[in-house]
Formats: structure tokens, sequence, C-alpha cells
């Protein structure tokens, strides 16, 4: 019997000791051929060398995994995404599986269990840690709204100036107020007014409702 042909892996995250970490138990497991600490690094790396799966961090200060889809798009399009993160917020669940990832597994996950997780994604199954799966279900039941809902989601978004709706999106990628001031060339306290200012206007009370509101809404393309 033939043995089963090894999985490429691309390991994206912007903690060394964690990239370390994670080669050695996918050691003998996975090939690992390449890992980044950027989003920068792992665009380039990721066209460079297709791997069949790319193990991605979700937050990092450059943007972190949303961004990293984003910027790749279309130019592997044989590489499956598996989200590999600290974070079960169902808000970073469900904007990363919108953005394109097959998975998404949180980082308490053995070395066998998230070798096994690589190979699934590889084969085409998504994979999901135990109580991350409901979020993506529940997300994605109503994922064909009523023309009337529809209606309602375009007036509460015509309420919001172009500024907040940049502001919006950028809180629904994942960056902190600092990152979006910085991206937008304003300072990190007109970053917070314009965030109030549009939780006031959609009648939501946290940061996390208002990413829950864009990500259902495919805010986040």
């Amino acid at each position: 019997m033939k043995p089963a042909p090894e999985v490429s892996v691309v390991l994206v995250d912007d903690h060394a000791l964690f990239r370390a970490g994670v080669r050695a138990e996918l050691d003998g497991l996975v090939d690992v051929v390449g890992a980044a600490a950027t989003v920068a690094e792992a665009v380039a790396l990721i066209c460079e060398l297709a791997p069949d799966v790319v193990l991605l961090d979700v937050h990092m200060p450059d943007g972190g995994g949303l961004e990293v889809l984003r910027q790749v798009g279309a130019g592997a399009p044989a590489t499956q995404f598996l989200a590999l993160s600290v974070s079960d917020a169902a808000e970073d669940v469900i904007a990363v599986i919108r953005a394109g990832a097959r998975g998404y597994v949180t980082k308490t996950i053995s070395g066998a269990d998230l070798a096994d997780a690589v190979r699934r994604v590889h084969e085409g199954d998504a994979v999901f840690s135990p109580r991350l799966a409901g979020f993506v279900l529940d997300a994605f039941a109503g994922a064909a709204p009523a023309a009337a809902s529809a209606a309602a989601d375009e007036a509460d978004l015509d309420q919001l100036t172009p500024r907040e709706r940049e502001v919006l999106q950028h809180i629904a990628r994942g960056y902190m107020y600092k990152e979006i001031a910085q991206r937008l060339g304003i300072s990190a306290k007109t970053v917070e007014a314009h965030v109030s200012a549009v939780l006031r206007k959609l009648q939501l009370s946290s940061r996390h409702e208002l990413s829950r509101w864009a990500a259902d809404r495919r805010m986040l393309e």
C-alpha cells in the first residue's frame, strides 16, 4: 500500500516561538515548506510556493489572516486556508470563513489533531474546533436574506458617511483603532468618534456586535 502524499504547508504567525513550536509538532506529519511573520511575507510566500494548505493566524499587527486572504485572492486557487488562532470569538470565526478560509481551529489543539485538520482541509473538508462549528452554522443559516431585510440593511448603510463605512469595514477585518488611524491618516480619537457614531446609527452596543453586523452583510470583501 502506497503512503499518503505529504501535504505541503505554509505557516503564518507573527510570533517566532509559536512558529517554531508548530514546526516541531508537525515534523514528520506534514511538510512545512515555509513560514511568514507578516502579511507581505505571507502573500509573497504563498504565491511563490502554492502550498496545499496555509495555517493562518487571525490577528497580526498588519491586518492578519483577513488581509492575507484579501490580498492572495485568486492568486493561489489550489491552496486551502486553515485559521489557527488564540481567539474563539464568533465574529473572528465568521469573518475568516466568509473571507475564504476552509476551517478554524484554536491554538489549544494538539499537534496530531492539527496535522489531521490540515490533511482534512486539503482533502476538501471544512474543519472547526468543536464549539466553533455552531457559530458558522448560525451565521450561514440565514445566508439568503429576504428582500425586505436586504432593503433594511441598505437603509441602515445609507445612514453612514463614506468615512464611517470605511471605519466599519476596518473594524470588521479585525484592525485596532491605532491601526485604522494609521491606514486612514486620521487620529485614533477620530476613529473612536466614528465608531461611536456608527454604533448609535445602527443601534448596536459594542465593537463585537459591530464586527458581526458587518460580517453578516459581507462587508469584508
